[in-house]
């Protein structure tokens, strides 16, 4: 139904409204003259306690990002929406209208994920039924439509790029309404995601590395902007980078990242896919300090790249890394290509792509990739998870024999005709030198969950391949999945996992949006990363647990963030405890415990509160030092609170506990409650009553 639905990597002029780069303003012709459709047929709403409307927004101006969270051209469309919220916070909304490609993506909850991971704050539709991508005829992934204060679309694009002309049509709008008198500048209140969750020691893991030799585990934290060096049963050795934002060098605790993702080992020498900063960092493990290697910190917009000096080139999201030889492979998602980064020479160039985002075999330079997101490497062939065309490719590295040319380029294969598979020999054939192959899988529009044979497989949004032990594995991301890819005839077969998202461990293992994979001494290491964990999976058996990183906290919380986690109430529930009798004495108190789930401990880390308030019946009893209200920051449970029952008669004490707890191996989502609890008392001189109220909550 959707296969004519392409991901546009370059502007678009269409008939109707339009804004492109260079012009000034939208035509006059089309002011006034299309009112935007209702935001009707969502299957629920993030970032907002209620749906929005574009009638209840009227005296704002709304920009809906039609967007799919598996597409990079998307993400690449985000940090201009967040220059947008910033330069206009009160004038202007935002709007993420979710219309999912994958089925994995149709779920709220993993689009709940994917704003934790992108830090969005701004309201999000899951259109999961394209009831308004229908609505307002969208075509491609990313779409942007421009709506005015008085409910009228003034502007639309589609695909990266174009945001000075769009931040100039917001501007000149803005002026030309608040000069009518019909702009609406009170904020809008909005209920982020981000405030009902705490966070864990690691925060969305995108990839991992294992190097049993020396008995060390890197992780890239990526949400977090840090990498993590642990032993490989989890032990802690180091961390590097603040956990800050930035793309700073230096020191390991003066680095920045912005959500790193692949890595790869040289020696002494980690190298490191600085993702959202378009950039390559070179970590010297032996004197702890951290190089920007290759990028200019500026996002590639060209896919035509003449090689050069690796820091004059601009990247584009690069996503994995390997290393064959004095060559480091980057998987460059932004650009649809594989590059090639010469650690001696610190030169870089394409290696193979054109950089159309298709599925195309053939020779490097006549192939076509879509969002190649991970790399593996046998010496001879690279292995390529190619994740928007859900399959997974080889490229033969072998150079031909001395004295012998290497064979014309191919034409580009007809796709007209039935694709066949070929099994591949560990004897290269000349032929296949520089060839890039499709080893299992559908295509962009094709995929799903079968195991089965070459073209007859189906994936979903595959993001890492490892080889090992004559196999490739793949982490089948949206399948929630490991599988097992033999290179030499094609066959794949379900590994670990479900297919349905989860964290169990044992034989019946579950995973959620496992990202990426490595191998140590028999055993896989996972980046499973919406459980935000590490995963040990036995590679022979497919037994599964979970890594305990013993020692490894979050990095502080910024004073942003814990500002507002002190000012608001998440996930609150109230409840009445049954009347209970107090002696009249000074000495008596208030005794507070909560029993939490099974497997769940609080979060040493997070700031636990609580505050104790005397609702009525001040004149009989008070709190310590003769207060009404306490407020009271990391707090341990159980907790007790003095009381001072001075005279007799009735009171009610209300007790607000907002507490973050976790799995005991701190992994999977830190969860936050507030438990409001209503105690009423009754205060008398019997001397048989108790001195001590009990206020025991419990969640379940």
């Amino acid at each position: 139904m959707l296969k004519h639905l392409l991901v546009v990597a370059s502007l678009l002029l269409v008939a109707g409204p339009v804004w492109a780069q260079g012009e000034n303003e939208m035509p006059q012709d089309y002011r006034g003259r299309v009112r935007a459709p209702e935001l009707e047929g969502g299957r629920g709403w993030l970032n907002t306690d209620r749906p929005l409307t574009i009638a209840g927004l009227r005296g704002k101006v709304v920009l809906l990002d039609f967007w799919t969270y598996g597409c990079i051209n998307c993400i690449h469309i985000i940090p201009d929406l967040k220059r947008l919220e910033a330069k206009y916070p009160n004038e202007l909304v935002v709007i993420g209208v979710h219309s999912a490609k994958f089925a994995n993506e149709k779920e709220t909850d993993n689009i709940r994920r994917i704003i934790l991971r992108y830090e969005l704050e701004h309201p999000v539709v899951n259109d999961a039924d394209f009831a308004i991508w229908q609505a307002y005829a969208v075509r491609a992934w990313p779409t942007r439509y421009l709506i005015d204060p008085a409910g009228y679309v003034i502007g639309r694009s589609e695909g990266e790029g174009g945001y000075e002309a769009l931040d100039k049509l917001i501007g000149d709008t803005i002026t030309e309404f608040r000069q009518r008198g019909q702009l609406n500048e009170q904020p809008l209140k909005l209920a982020l995601e981000r405030a009902k969750i705490g966070d864990l020691p690691l925060a969305f893991p995108g990839k991992v590395l294992a190097d049993a030799k020396s008995d060390r585990l890197f992780i890239t934290d990526s949400n977090h902007n840090r990498i993590v060096i642990a032993k490989l049963d989890g032990t802690l050795i180091d961390v590097i980078g603040t956990g800050a934002r930035g793309a700073q060098d230096g020191a390991f605790d003066k680095a920045t990242f912005f959500r790193p993702q692949g890595l790869a080992l040289d020696g002494d020498a980690l190298y490191v896919a600085d993702t959202e900063n378009h950039l390559l960092r070179r970590v010297d493990l032996k004197a702890r300090m951290v190089e920007t290697v290759a990028g200019t910190g500026a996002q590639a917009r060209s896919f035509d790249v003449a090689p050069g000096p690796a820091r004059t080139v601009a990247l584009s999201s690069p996503w994995d890394l390997q290393l064959v030889g004095r060559a480091l492979y980057v998987a460059m998602a932004g650009v649809h290509q594989i590059w090639r980064y010469d650690l001696d020479s610190r030169q870089i160039a394409v290696f193979a792509g054109t950089g159309r985002e298709a599925r195309e075999d053939g020779t490097r330079t006549l192939a076509a990739f879509a969002q190649p997101s991970g790399l593996s490497t046998d010496g001879h062939k690279l292995y390529v998870a190619d994740s928007e065309a859900n399959i997974i490719r080889s490229i033969t590295l072998d150079a031909p024999p001395q004295g012998v040319q290497p064979q014309p380029a191919e034409t580009p294969i007809d796709r007209s005709t039935p694709r066949q598979f070929e099994v591949h020999n560990e004897d290269v054939p000349l032929a296949d030198v520089n060839q890039v192959r499709t080893l299992a899988g559908g295509d962009l529009f094709e995929f799903g969950d079968k195991d089965g044979r070459g073209d007859d497989v189906r994936l979903q949004h595959p993001l890492g391949v490892l080889y090992a032990d004559g196999a490739l594995f793949i982490a089948d991301t949206y399948n929630h999945k490991l599988k097992r890819l033999d290179p030499q005839t094609g066959a794949v077969k379900t590994f670990a996992g479900t297919g349905k998202p989860g964290q169990a461990d044992g034989a019946q293992s579950s995973f959620y949006e496992p990202g990426g994979l490595s191998f140590a001494g028999g055993k896989l290491y996972v980046a499973d990363t919406n459980n935000h964990a590490i995963r040990v999976v036995d590679a022979h058996t497919g037994e599964t647990s979970t890594l305990m990183l013993r020692g490894l906290r979050p990095p502080e919380m910024s004073a942003e963030k814990l500002a507002e986690t002190n000012a608001i109430a998440p996930n609150a529930e109230e409840n009445k405890l049954a009347p209970q009798r107090l002696q009249k004495a000074d000495d008596g108190a208030l005794a507070i415990n909560v029993d939490l789930p099974a497997g769940y401990h609080l979060n040493e880390s997070a700031p636990q509160r609580a505050q104790v308030s005397i609702e009525s019946g001040a004149e009989h009893v008070a709190l310590a030092g003769d207060q009404r209200m306490l407020i009271l920051k990391d707090v341990r449970l159980p907790l007790r609170v003095p009381l001072h029952a001075r005279n007799t008669g009735a009171a009610e004490l209300r007790i607000q506990l907002t507490l973050y707890y976790c799995r005991i191996d701190n992994t999977g989502t830190c969860r936050i409650k507030t438990l409001i609890l209503r105690a009423p008392i009754a205060i008398v001189t019997d001397e048989n009553a108790p001195r001590e109220i009990n206020a025991r909550a419990q969640i379940k």
